[in-house]
């Protein structure tokens, strides 16, 4: 598992656009010039001279290379597809010049910060060949130099045996797959005993704020000969499960199962497990407490995020309900709904005046039962009542679709709280918080399914203590791929004052999606052979010919005969793998869709060509990038989930542009494993996403992917268009596949505590 990891991750950094010619072999060269580098994950290319004298150019992970070092790298020769042929790196050493020509280079080029040119000069001539050691060693020997004081001496030397560390520090977690990000961070930590720590205790790359993985450690432990009963390794691995749990929806692990995990991932017995796991949770690495009739073990801030979401939210829902009527209630009902043309049901009039009169409010419903209406008519309420109202969802084309929807602004989650990484501890932060919390009266959130525990406990931390909060979801979708079962938990929790909406209204009821998809949620069979409406079912039973018909829809039949444009049309799939996964479709739609021309330029990326014109997802949060918009507006941070197309690609500065429904972001080479192509969409990532029209491939796969609560999702993403193309019985056996999948986390139980229920 851990070696995979990390040859992946290797290859991943040293430039998969290139196609290997040779066996490994090793160059050995003086660095001519830095073409390109990055320097949070210490990406570079490089133009040296060989032995030989001929200059080359050498990829691969080079943190802090200056012209002048010396290096000799170890991988192999390719062809790149657009920059000709290069020297790909997977592991170098490095060492710094020794004659005083390549000394000068060396510093001259800015290697470190106030020594330029005419400095370096002077600094050359005065120490010869020592003056690299004088730098590090012997700084005082400087202020000699005309123009160099005492201060700017120890400086300038501070500096320079930060790099030379964090240089040390990258070759040696290089060797283990360890992406040189996590030895800034641990740098960042300890200074310039980082190399001697790491030695001491690998396990430290695996600590909260660096987060390395925990498979790189112990492959590094082992090389460095540290016993597999060290207390460290035992601390980490404990850490380590709860982390992979936590990916897993999991707020926290009973003790005993924890134990036992523990003990079969490091190979131990449970005892030793077992007194490292108290000695943790007397330093307060780890919290343990009996909650949910559960002896449960947290990471400290998945606790911290779990207790302060359950106060607030007990908080607000026992704040006695106003008792001023608003005024005219009823002649704003009438006024919205002459103005819609519709008449409020019972239960969305009661959101109206649960709304008007109360802290927080949780809204609930499948598809075509008002939701959307009964936002449009709170969102009008709150302008009469005179509330500066916030609204939000938590990816950027379901706040889109509110916007457009109620004719309000709206923002990510991410975005309205100032998403971004903390320099600090390398971890994501949010600039909107207690301290600076945001300027609004109320707010009101959809799609809350997909929030999970920490951005729950992000978002009311930076709510002001009055306002109010409307949350509005469908809790019958998959719960968030994060921790915690938020909205549920609080729609079951019994004291937020919540509203079901059951009454169908989309089409009078005639949409087959939406019937066909409340029959799905009730675990009953519709009739799948009723081709009719905006529901039809092609019957596939293989999986090749079930492809084939998948993008002959997309490419031929559906814009041809329905005049349903490709953008308009989304492919969803359970699972990534397999004939009819999204990886295989994804090509398949490319070929299709957007096939290879002269006037498109490509950038291979290992078995994945990027073509200009390709729908592209970003698949984690990048809280950095910059974009920037055709009005010349900027900004920073694209998020998983967010789609996009290929506008440019750059060969000559090796970039991407990508458009993000108007915000244009550029990719260096290092951050393209972070898109992938977008035709082709698992359910999970298309959760808070409506399209016109959908195709869900459905054939054969892992049963933990074909549930219920996958098939419903993926039905109640399409707005006009639902085509489902595969056999019967799979779908059947996913309707019948409730599989409860229990999520660790109390917060339905803590809140009815704090409410004393």
């Amino acid at each position: 598992m851990y070696e995979r990891e990390t040859a992946d991750n290797l290859q991943n950094r040293a430039e998969q656009a290139a196609w290997p010619e040779d066996e490994a072999q090793s160059l050995t060269a003086s660095v001519k010039s830095v073409v390109f580098s990055n320097e949070e994950n210490g990406y570079a290319v490089l133009s040296v001279t060989d032995t030989d004298g001929q200059e080359q150019t050498v990829v691969g992970t080079f943190p802090y290379a200056w012209p002048g070092e010396n290096i000799t790298a170890y991988g192999h020769w390719a062809t790149h597809a657009s920059y000709g042929r290069q020297f790909v790196a997977e592991s170098s050493e490095r060492s710094a010049p020794t004659d005083e020509r390549a000394i000068f280079s060396y510093l001259a080029a800015g290697t470190v910060r106030g020594i330029g040119p005419a400095t370096a000069g002077q600094i050359v001539n005065r120490f010869g060949s020592r003056a690299l050691h004088v730098l590090e060693k012997e700084p005082r020997l400087l202020a000699g130099v005309p123009g160099i004081s005492l201060k700017k001496a120890e400086q300038f030397s501070k500096e320079y045996r930060r790099q030379e560390g964090l240089k040390q520090l990258v070759l040696l977690l290089a060797s283990c797959g360890v992406a040189p990000e996590y030895a800034v961070r641990v740098y960042r930590t300890f200074g310039d005993k980082s190399p001697d720590l790491v030695r001491e205790n690998p396990y430290l790359l695996t600590a909260p704020g660096i987060g390395a993985p925990f498979g790189a450690a112990d492959m590094l432990a082992a090389e460095l000969g540290i016993s597999e009963s060290d207390p460290n390794r035992i601390r980490a691995g404990i850490r380590f499960v709860l982390e992979h749990n936590e990916r897993n929806g999991h707020c926290f692990i009973p003790c005993a199962k924890l134990c036992a995990a523990a003990a079969q991932q490091l190979n131990l017995g449970e005892e030793s497990v077992s007194a490292a796991l108290e000695e943790m949770t007397e330093r307060r690495e780890l919290i343990r407490e009996a909650v949910a009739g559960q002896d449960a073990c947290y990471l400290p801030d998945l606790y911290e995020a779990e207790c302060e979401t359950a106060r607030r939210i007990a908080a607000m829902a026992q704040e006695t309900a106003r008792k001023e009527r608003i005024p005219n209630l009823e002649k704003l009902i009438a006024e919205f709904e002459a103005e819609q043309g519709l008449t409020l049901a019972l239960q969305q009039r009661e959101i109206l005046n649960y709304a008007a009169r109360h802290r927080i409010v949780a809204v609930t419903g499948g598809p075509g039962t008002g939701k959307t209406t009964s936002l449009r008519a709170v969102v009008k309420l709150f302008d009469r009542m005179k509330l500066e109202t916030l609204l939000a969802a938590p990816t950027g084309r379901a706040a889109k679709r509110m916007a457009d929807l109620t004719g309000v602004e709206a923002a990510t989650i991410h975005r309205m709280l100032g998403a971004k990484l903390s320099e600090e501890s390398g971890k994501p932060v949010f600039t909107k918080n207690r301290n600076d919390r945001l300027e609004c009266d109320a707010l009101i959130v959809d799609e809350c399914s997909m929030i999970d525990i920490r951005l729950m406990h992000a978002m009311l931390e930076a709510l002001p203590q009055s306002a109010r909060l409307i949350l509005v979801g469908d809790a019958s979708q998959l719960p968030s791929v994060g921790p915690g079962d938020v909205f549920s938990a609080i729609l079951r929790s019994g004291v937020v004052p919540s509203v079901s909406l059951t009454e169908i209204f989309r089409q009078q009821g005639g949409s087959r999606i939406v019937r066909n998809a409340h029959m799905i949620n009730r675990g009953e069979h519709p009739d799948l052979s009723e081709n009719a409406g905006d529901f039809f079912r092609l019957k596939r039973m293989q999986a090749g010919t079930l492809a084939e018909t998948v993008v002959e829809l997309c490419s031929v039949r559906l814009p041809q005969k329905l005049q349903i444009p490709p953008e308009e049309i989304q492919v969803l799939s359970p699972t990534r793998k397999g004939d009819c996964g999204t990886l295989a479709l994804n090509r398949q739609l490319q070929a299709a869709l957007n096939p290879p021309s002269p006037e498109k330029k490509e950038r291979p990326l290992g078995s994945v060509i990027f073509r200009e014109g390709d729908r592209l997802i970003q698949t984690r949060n990048n809280y950095d990038i910059l974009w920037q918009r055709p009005d010349g507006s900027e900004g920073t941070g694209i998020f998983n989930g967010d789609i996009g197309i290929l506008k440019e690609i750059n060969r000559e500065e090796q970039t991407l542009t990508v458009d993000f429904d108007g915000r244009l972001a550029r990719y260096e080479t290092e951050m393209l494993e972070d898109l992938e192509h977008a035709w082709a969409l698992t359910v999970h990532k298309a959760q808070g996403c409506e399209y016109r029209a959908v195709i869900l491939a459905l054939s054969d796969t892992s049963r933990r992917l074909l549930t219920r609560m996958v098939l419903y999702t993926a039905v109640t993403r399409a707005r006009d268009l639902l085509i489902l193309v595969g056999n019967d019985e799979t779908a059947f056996r996913m309707i019948d596949n409730v599989a409860p999948t229990r999520r660790y986390n109390a917060l339905r139980v803590r809140i009815r505590e704090a409410c004393g229920v």
